[in-house]
């Protein structure tokens, strides 16, 4: 609506993780600017960046497809970034939905949520014999790193190479991953024992709470189904573990770890000054989302929750079902139990670990 290449409105199938019913019109009025929006449209234009730049290795002609979605990249990353109404808040440290209300005010709806963790995603490396296959979509990068400061300030890492004299295209700077981190790594947020939570466990204690116009909207951690028929009520990300983005957010940590190498290190867990670097942090991950479906001590597969007939009979228990999403806390398996679109990328995880 305001032409600022940032996404500020529709369903994106996440359901009932903000405060709003996002398919609906506002009740307070005005515009949500959504984070998780305008991060996946900004993972959009790097993919379509990185098969535009294969391609232009046999033919040239799509070195013009590869700058024109560089662009768009460009602009899209400076509105989610830049100046003092954007969707990073540097007092917290993560990225938020925006409320702009019809008066012009406008504060962020300070819930951390996956929405704050999916601008990780928008994350591509551009190998340095690519650039040197391609020297018109070089000159126009190049261009655009000399003369449009305003819309290269969060991409240093063009100008900057990292390991193997790569360039990185990211939506999210080193400082700003290692604060988002912080969040994402802590066992009393989002780090569950089964993967990552769609929404941090903080929110248990202390609910995010919004009254605007006389009427209270509240978002509270529930790491199972969810507590009310709220925007369809069949699915819920206050709490559980989705296996889809728990997988992005393996890849996007492994893509930095390929600019960023073994030096960058973060605390895992956080709190126990224990230090990995992402590639070592992304193996952790894949461990604790297999370890959904793999026997523990007892003898148990955590997906298959409180029934014992799923854990004991020799017709079911080696039998896994595919479940839609997880419980936050026991890895419960939750919603359909035929979700091999997603939830079946744990084969994946369990080959990549050697498991």
């Amino acid at each position: 609506t305001l032409g600022n290449n940032v996404f500020e409105g529709g369903f994106l199938g996440l359901d009932n993780i903000g405060v709003f019913d996002r398919s609906a019109p506002l009740p307070t009025g005005g515009i949500l600017e959504q984070s998780d929006g305008t991060s996946w449209m900004a993972m959009y234009s790097l993919n379509m960046l990185t098969i535009a730049l294969e391609l232009a290795q046999y033919d040239l002609a799509y070195e013009d497809i590869a700058s024109k979605f560089f662009e768009h990249f460009l602009y899209i990353a400076t509105a989610a970034n830049g100046g003092d109404e954007a969707l990073w808040n540097e007092q917290d440290g993560f990225y938020y939905d925006l409320l702009r209300l019809p008066s012009g005010e406008w504060f962020h709806l300070t819930i951390r949520s996956m929405v704050g963790i999916i601008p990780l995603f928008a994350m591509e490396t551009i190998e340095p014999t690519v650039l040197d296959k391609l020297p018109g979509f070089r000159a126009r990068m190049e261009w655009f790193l000399r003369n449009r400061p305003d819309l290269c300030c969060n991409l240093a890492s063009m100008t900057d190479k990292g390991m193997g004299e790569r360039r990185m295209l990211s939506l999210v700077s080193p400082h700003r991953l290692r604060r988002i981190l912080q969040r994402v790594l802590d066992e009393n947020e989002f780090l569950s024992p089964y993967g990552v939570r769609a929404l941090s466990r903080f929110h248990a204690a202390h609910p995010y709470t919004l009254h605007v116009d006389g009427a209270t909207y509240q978002v509270r951690y529930e790491p199972a189904e969810s507590t009310t028929g709220l925007f369809g009520g069949n699915s819920n990300w206050r709490g559980p573990i989705w296996f889809p983005v728990n997988y992005l957010l393996i890849e996007s940590l492994q893509r930095f770890h390929h600019y960023l190498g073994e030096d960058f290190k973060v605390e895992y867990p956080v709190g126990t000054g224990n230090k990995l670097d992402l590639w070592e942090v992304a193996a952790e991950l894949s461990q604790r989302l297999s370890a959904l479906f793999l026997r523990d001590k007892n003898g148990r597969r955590p997906a298959f929750g409180p029934y014992p007939k799923f854990h004991e009979d020799p017709h079911f228990r080696d039998y896994h079902l595919f479940y839609e999403y997880f419980h936050g806390d026991t890895g419960a398996g939750l919603g359909a139990s035929h979700q091999t679109g997603w939830t079946a990328l744990v084969a994946k995880l369990l080959t990549q670990n050697g498991e």
